[in-house]
């Protein structure tokens, strides 16, 4: 071991004395000082702008540690190209040979001072980590701390990869750019094979290519942890097999058949540690940002047993390409937060093909048939078409016309439990982690029932015109739909008895009124506790109250109107309400006066938490109602009630005459009882009913719930209704605590302080002292 340190401090002293590393040192310096300052000033810009900042430890360590990555990829080959083949070429190597050490000492001293110079260089990055730490208010060191490992571990598969290819050749620049080879090599291995099972697993973990990403990001997994104790362990060993080579003047078929066992073991073990069972993982952020939530992972640990993830791709569909089977590996990487919680997880994927019956086919692919769109599909994906199931093979083994033919995945457990985990139609596409955990807990309980009421011209949930219910229900590609969130929809009638298994019935703008009987089974449901949500219309007041009676509300005659295009509006405009007095002519673009926004109570707020963030944002967007009925509470009927949404007190009023706001204009009539106040348009009831609390929520509009009216604000008071109706259990609460490192202290002054300082300064003294040593040294 003395003799390994002191070849280390040899070639250490080479290094100190040599301007290569030195000037390596300097500009890696500089360059990592311009980044760190570009950042900060950039987030200090924000914070004075008034922009939001927050979590400010990962933003900083990210950002420059992954801007460190791709400078290590063209200084560590400068640095290691004379390695070895400096004593070659010098013909030093011999003193080396003649000498009492072993060839694996000979390259342990040498890797041993490559590995030193690097923690000066991360000596370098820990000056600005610190720098950091005193300007980020809570700064998260554990953060820190994981990005400059990954950093350090990269540097040194970086160094052995470099260290190989100078035992290879007598010339260092053809070491220098063996070694650039090598590392893009490794960088771009990933994209070979992956249309075949084994070889997609030993080329993917073979890659260096973000590698040490996790760890930047603050989560440390085992698989890369090893993956950068068996690289460099694998290039030391075929730089010692090298030396001995040389030393004993091997044939080169003995030197290519030890490679060729090396790397073999090497890969063997990669594939080990690769495998879900035997991985492990630390998430390093204060927050736990880079792992499930707690919520989440309590579902899956009630998953027991075996699990298969099954993904039916076809080929017609236009989710194709992120699936192929040379896109595999990166589909499930995108579900790898699930699978070290649930590593027994089994990935199938089956290719079929099916016309989906949308006419988009038809508009791709005009005058092919089915089969020949899927030949010239296989073309130009470069991919065997003999994959693709026919139509016939597939039905016999799923049904898949309820999801439409489209890419979807289906979960089962071995106890034959089966969810359903869709892609959808938006920027996103995958799944997030509210719905592969809503499609997980469906496998260990029975989701809630949401059953919307017909046969009396009520909403339709399977209407995708502009009044209809589809788009937050039952729309399969939408990911805030009821179906994606953890619930079932269904439309049921009175016809009978509510079943025991609805959980939320839902009464929409029904247009006639219900029947004796229909009331009396109505009454049934209402007294053994079961929810509902009734949404209400103005002008159905007949069919509707009724209903709203069994609570003690009622829909009030008339229909809200507001003044202005501010729901805010000052009160010096409130004198445009005299009596007698038209609202001013609306101008072109703006919103009409019976589309009411009304505002989210302290009261209401209480409910959820999505309430709570639709009052949090009330000042700056509201729920769209357009066209609203004003309710009242007219009678005790052991309910308490608050109110979640009311008008606004000062610029609108309950019209009594005005039915046309089109051709005609509303005007306040006091004599006709019409008043300037706040009224209740959204109410919540409960009462305890048995062991549980029956809850009930009554609004005077039904089209804040249509498809025409669904997105914003409006989605999330849906949402924020039947998270409330499910007593929290849908959807899934994957919230995590907010960043606490959200300040910076530093202002543009301090900036412009810190660019001198490490821009210019820290630079310039790392130059000062080469140039002592340089001088000292020639002196002598």
């Amino acid at each position: 071991m003395k003799k390994t340190f002191r070849i280390a401090l040899v070639e250490l002293q080479s290094f100190f004395y040599s301007p290569v590393a030195w000037l390596i040192l300097i500009v890696f310096t500089l360059q990592a000082a311009t980044v760190f300052t570009d950042i900060l000033e950039r987030i200090a810009r924000d914070q004075q702008l008034r922009s939001s900042t927050s979590n400010l430890s990962l933003t900083f360590c990210r950002g420059m540690f992954a801007k460190v990555q791709d400078y290590l990829y063209l200084y560590i080959p400068l640095l290691t190209m004379g390695l070895m083949s400096r004593e070659r070429a010098s013909g030093s190597i011999r003193l080396l040979y003649s000498s009492p050490v072993t060839n694996a000492q000979i390259i342990l001293g040498k890797y041993l001072s490559t590995l030193v110079y690097g923690l000066v260089m991360l000596a370098v990055l820990v000056v600005y980590v610190a720098w950091t730490s005193v300007v980020v208010e809570h700064f998260d060191w554990p953060v820190a701390l994981s990005g400059l490992l990954g950093v350090y571990l990269l540097l040194c598969a970086y160094a052995a990869i470099g260290l190989f290819m100078s035992s290879l050749t007598s010339y260092q620049v053809v070491a220098a750019m063996g070694t650039l080879a090598t590392l893009a090599a490794l960088g771009f291995v990933n994209r070979f094979g992956q249309e075949h099972d084994f070889i997609r697993e030993i080329t993917w973990w073979l890659s260096i290519s973000g590698r040490a990403d996790e760890s930047i990001g603050g989560l440390l997994c085992s698989e890369d942890v090893l993956y950068f104790i068996i690289v460099p362990a694998l290039f030391l060993s075929l730089s010692v097999t090298r030396l001995k080579a040389i030393r004993q003047k091997s044939r080169w078929q003995v030197s290519f058949a030890k490679y060729a066992a090396l790397f073999l073991v090497a890969m063997l073990l990669g594939y080990v540690t690769s495998r879900p069972r035997l991985m492990a993982f630390h998430d390093a952020t204060r927050e736990k940002q880079r792992t499930l939530t707690p919520v989440s992972q309590e579902i899956i640990r009630q998953v027991e047993g075996g699990l298969t993830m099954t993904v039916y791709v076809n080929a017609l569909d236009r989710g194709l390409s992120s699936v192929i089977p040379r896109a595999r590996k990166a589909d499930m990487e995108r579900f790898a937060q699930f699978t070290r919680f649930k590593p027994e997880t089994r990935v199938k994927y089956v290719y079929y093909y099916t016309n989906p019956g949308n006419q988009g086919v038809e508009r791709r692919y005009p005058g092919l048939t089915d089969l020949q769109a899927v030949g010239k599909i296989s073309k130009a994906w470069d991919v065997d078409s003999s994959l693709f199931m026919p139509p016939a093979e597939i039905e016999k083994i799923i049904d898949l016309s309820v999801e439409d033919y489209r890419v979807v995945r289906l979960l089962e457990r071995e106890s034959g439990q089966k969810s359903f985990l869709r892609m959808f139609d938006d920027m996103t596409r995958y799944p997030s982690e509210a719905e592969i955990s809503a499609a997980f807990k469906r496998l260990v309980a029975p989701p809630p029932v949401v059953a919307f009421l017909e046969g009396h011209g009520e909403r339709d949930i399977l209407d995708a015109g502009s009044r209809g219910y589809f788009r937050f229900s039952c729309n399969k590609p939408g990911r805030s739909a009821l179906v994606n969130q953890g619930f079932d929809c269904v439309s049921i009638t009175l016809d009978s008895a509510i079943p025991d298994s609805i959980t939320i019935l839902v009464i929409a703008d029904a247009r006639r009124p219900l029947s004796t009987d229909e009331l009396a089974r109505l009454d049934d449901y209402i007294e053994r506790g079961g929810n509902l949500v009734i949404l209400g219309e103005p002008r159905r007041l007949e069919a509707m109250n009724p209903v709203a009676a069994r609570f003690g509300v009622a829909f009030l005659p008339g229909q809200l109107v507001r003044y202005g295009d501010d729901e805010t509006a000052p009160t010096s405009n409130i004198a445009s309400f005299s009596p007698g007095r038209a609202a001013p002519a609306r101008p072109r673009n703006t919103v009409a006066p019976d589309f009411i926004l009304p505002g989210m109570t302290r009261e209401g707020a209480r409910l959820t938490r999505l309430h709570e963030s639709l009052y949090n944002v009330s000042r700056s967007a509201r729920v769209l109602m357009p066209g609203c009925a004003a309710l009242e509470r007219v009678e005790e009927k052991g309910f308490r009630a608050i109110t979640l949404l009311e008008s606004n007190p000062a610029n609108g009023w309950n019209e009594l005459q005005t039915t046309n706001f089109v051709d005609d204009t509303a005007r306040l009539d006091p004599s006709t009882g019409e008043v300037t106040r706040a009224y209740p348009v959204a109410m919540a009831l409960t009462r305890k009913v048995g062991d549980k609390e029956q809850r009930v929520m009554i609004t005077g509009d039904a089209d804040c719930f249509s498809n025409e009216r669904v997105g914003g604000v409006n989605s999330t008071f849906i949402t924020a209704t039947f998270l409330w109706m499910s007593d929290g259990k849908m959807p899934v609460d994957v919230r995590r605590p907010s960043p606490i490192d959200n300040r910076l202290f530093a202002t543009g002054d301090d900036v412009k302080f810190a660019r001198r300082v490490l821009v210019v300064i820290f630079p310039s003294l790392l130059l000062v002292v080469f140039l002592v040593i340089w001088l000292r040294r020639r002196g002598r």
